[in-house]
């Protein structure tokens, strides 16, 4: 039987979204077994009448719910109770994956193969952008050395070669100086920052973040039982005001920001906000750790803040996802010996070891030249796009935050009162994938700004969608 009653109570005033509020609240139902297998839902049209909420927020929080299992989608008919898994049941009371569901969700459309999809939400260049011939010549030459590498483990804390790059080179470019003992191969960026967060971060903790920032570390935070609070971000880094209030209340261990071409706004901490935020770091005693995934984006030498701090309370993170191979997984810290040595601990515990093909692929593509020629041909051919997109926005409409230095990003506002969130669900049904402001809210509050990667607004298909919304 269809069930006519409202299901839940839901609160406009909590800070809690609504969709986050209707997943938790038929999840807990199905888990009380006041929803049984089988049970039939409200329509959308219903569900949205009887609880005072968009049709949008019950699409989003159905669409979730089915993601995550607890519901099945049945065409033309409605939806329903799934039947329990055992992944249904937590296995302890200290799993705290159920607070990353919104995370999750978007994660698995992510990555969802749909034929056909335009992704300018997506935080990727296409991959006839990088260069496949560079890793294939860099593989054909590690076939013909000594294969022993092929089948052991390698250096735990990374190919020592690699290490020494990377400190003595590709570090001190950028003006920050370590030893090969202060770095740690990870599998990814992604890799390195769940390391740190495992390592000095226990359940409750407060963690700062940017706001608006990365939702994957988000979710990653909350799954660790993590209390993360946003620092609102500015055109020139973190509001320092804002942000020592913050530190003042809660004290935090963390605080994670992404200096360089920020993700979502394309904006780079200045000299003088960073000055800043170490003095806070000292002050208050806690750690920056600094993600510089984008950061050879960047057509000039831009601020770091380990280069200024010296690897002091400085924890830095970067990758070579983003420029060269997502399939790859290379990625690095810089920190501390002492703590590289921890988290070295936590590495062997989790995972071992990470890919010495990989990484001896990688010194290959650097030590030869051929990492800096292809990032040369990629900033030359993102400005070209970025300036295309910028001007195609502005034609819609769209208020940009501001016109980025470099990288793929560009942070844009549908305007006030008007909700990314709905425009992206319409745009979704006609393949296009955006990316709505929400998403980069630490507990997704409203938003009408949008991110747009302009390496993936080819055609006029996303603009003419954005100028009859």
């Amino acid at each position: 039987m269809p069930i006519t009653q409202p299901l839940i109570t839901i609160n406009p005033l909590e800070p809690v979204p609504l969709v986050e509020q209707i997943v938790s609240g038929i999840q807990q139902q199905i888990a009380q077994r006041v929803l049984r297998t089988g049970a039939r839902l409200p329509s959308i049209r219903d569900f949205a009448a009887q609880h005072g909420v968009s049709r949008f927020t019950v699409v989003d929080a159905y669409d979730r719910l089915v993601a995550l299992g607890y519901l099945l989608s049945r065409r033309g008919s409605g939806f329903y109770v799934a039947p329990v898994t055992p992944l249904q049941t937590p296995v302890t009371d200290t799993s705290y994956l159920e607070r990353a569901d919104d995370v999750l969700w978007l994660l698995h459309n992510t990555f969802r193969d749909v034929p056909e999809a335009i992704r300018p939400g997506c935080g990727w260049l296409p991959k006839d952008w990088l260069d496949q011939k560079v890793i294939q010549k860099s593989l054909h030459e590690l076939s013909r050395k000594s294969g022993g590498f092929l089948t052991s483990y390698g250096d735990v804390s990374g190919y020592l070669p690699l290490r020494q790059l990377l400190a003595q080179k590709i570090l001190g470019e950028i003006g920050i100086h370590a030893e090969a003992s202060q770095l740690l191969i990870t599998n990814g960026a992604s890799h390195g920052l769940d390391l740190i967060a495992r390592l000095m971060i226990k359940a409750g903790d407060v963690v700062l973040v940017d706001d608006p920032g990365y939702y994957t570390l988000f979710g990653l935070l909350k799954s660790m039982g993590a209390q993360i609070v946003g620092v609102p971000r500015g055109l020139h880094g973190p509001d320092i005001a804002q942000l020592e209030q913050l530190l003042h209340i809660h004290k935090p261990k963390l605080f994670f920001t992404n200096t360089v071409l920020h993700n979502p706004t394309g904006t780079s901490t200045s000299l003088a906000v960073a000055h800043q935020l170490l003095q806070l770091a000292e002050k208050y005693g806690f750690y920056l750790v600094e993600d510089d995934i984008y950061g050879d984006f960047h057509p000039q030498t831009a601020v770091r803040l380990a280069a200024l701090d010296q690897l002091n309370r400085v924890i830095y993170v970067s990758s070579y996802s983003k420029t060269i191979s997502a399939s790859l997984r290379v990625g690095f810290i810089a920190c501390q010996a002492e703590l590289a040595r921890r988290l070295l601990d936590l590495k062997l515990l989790t995972g071992l070891t990470s890919s010495e093909i990989n990484q001896r692929v990688m010194y290959q593509i650097l030590v030869e030249g051929r990492y800096r020629k292809h990032m040369e041909k990629v900033r030359n051919r993102l400005a070209v796009k970025r300036g295309q997109v910028i001007q195609a926005l502005e034609q819609c409409r769209l208020t940009l935050y501001t016109e980025p230095a470099g990288g793929m990003f560009v942070w844009a506002s549908l305007g006030h009162g008007r909700q990314a969130a709905e425009i992206a669900s319409r745009a979704t049904r006609q393949n296009v994938m955006l990316a709505p402001g929400n998403l980069f809210r630490p507990y997704q509050e409203p938003s009408s700004w949008l991110r747009f990667n302009v390496a993936h607004c080819e055609g006029d298909k996303v603009f003419e969608l954005l100028s009859t919304a």
